[in-house]
């Protein structure tokens, strides 16, 4: 599931929220969560846009430091 539904007029190019999109549904496959069904998909895709706005800007690097703010992680 795209990341866009949870952007709400956050300007970000299309690259950036194509790798926040993937990031989230890595996040959300890890955790075993239902991307928009599930209450903490939210809090993922809060986390995954903030990163995003401070420069993070990889799949990867996104993923892993989301799991590992949220103890889930290496």
């Amino acid at each position: 599931m795209p990341i866009t539904p949870f952007l709400t007029g956050q300007p970000f190019e299309p690259e950036v929220v194509r790798v926040m999109s993937v990031a989230f549904d890595d996040v959300c496959r890890s955790l075993r969560l239902r991307p928009g069904s599930d209450p903490e998909s939210e809090i993922v895709a809060k986390k995954i846009i903030e990163l995003a706005q401070r420069g993070v800007r990889d799949a990867a690097a996104l993923s892993a430091r989301v799991l590992q703010e949220i103890g889930r992680g290496k």
